[in-house]
C-alpha cells in the first residue's frame, strides 16, 4: 500500500517530468517556427520587385572577366560607378547573408535549396570573376565569402542528390 507522502512525491515527480517534456517540445517547435519565419522573410526579400529587377539586370550582363567589366562599368569602389554595381551588391549581400545563416546552422540548407536555391550556383558562377577581381583589387580576400561558401555547399548537395551513374 502507498501512503500519502509517497503518493505526493510520485505525483510531484511525474508533474515535473511532464512539464520538462512539454517545455522541451515547445522550445523545439518555437525554434522551428522562428527558422521558418526567417526563411519566409528571406523568400519575400528574394521575391521583391527591387530584387527581381536587380537579378534581371545582372543576368543580362555579359561578364568576361573583372578587367573587361571594370572598363565598361568602372570599379566597385569608384564614386562614379555604374548602377550595375548596386544590383551586384544587392544580390551578393543577400546570398552572403544566407551563406552565413547556413554556415551557422540558423537555417537548413535543404530548405534554402528548396525555396530559393535554384539560382545560387548560376549567379555565383557569373559573379565569381568580379568578386575575385575586387578581392584582389581591394585586398579583401573574404569579400562575399559566405556567398561563395553557400554556392559550394549547394554544389556538394547537388552532387549528393544526383542518382549514381552506372
Amino acid at each position: 500500500m502507498v501512503d500519502i507522502p509517497t503518493l505526493t512525491i510520485i505525483v510531484t515527480g511525474a508533474s515535473v517530468v511532464a512539464g520538462v517534456i512539454y517545455y522541451s517540445f515547445m522550445l523545439r517547435n518555437q525554434a522551428k517556427a522562428r527558422q521558418m519565419d526567417l526563411l519566409m522573410r528571406l523568400y519575400l526579400t528574394w521575391g521583391s520587385g527591387d530584387m527581381k529587377k536587380a537579378v534581371g539586370r545582372f543576368l543580362a550582363l555579359e561578364i568576361k572577366d573583372h578587367t573587361d567589366f571594370v572598363k565598361k562599368y568602372g570599379t566597385i569602389n569608384s564614386p562614379e560607378r555604374s548602377p550595375v554595381w548596386l544590383d551586384i551588391d544587392r544580390i551578393g549581400w543577400f546570398f552572403n547573408g544566407i551563406g552565413f545563416l547556413v554556415h551557422g546552422k540558423f537555417v537548413d540548407i535543404g530548405q534554402v535549396d528548396d525555396l530559393i536555391g535554384y539560382g545560387v550556383i548560376h549567379i555565383w558562377e557569373k559573379m565569381k570573376p568580379l568578386v575575385y577581381g575586387w578581392r584582389k583589387q581591394l585586398n579583401m580576400p573574404k569579400s562575399f565569402g559566405w556567398f561563395e561558401y553557400l554556392a559550394n555547399e549547394m554544389k556538394k548537395r547537388e552532387q549528393k542528390l544526383q542518382p549514381l551513374k552506372v
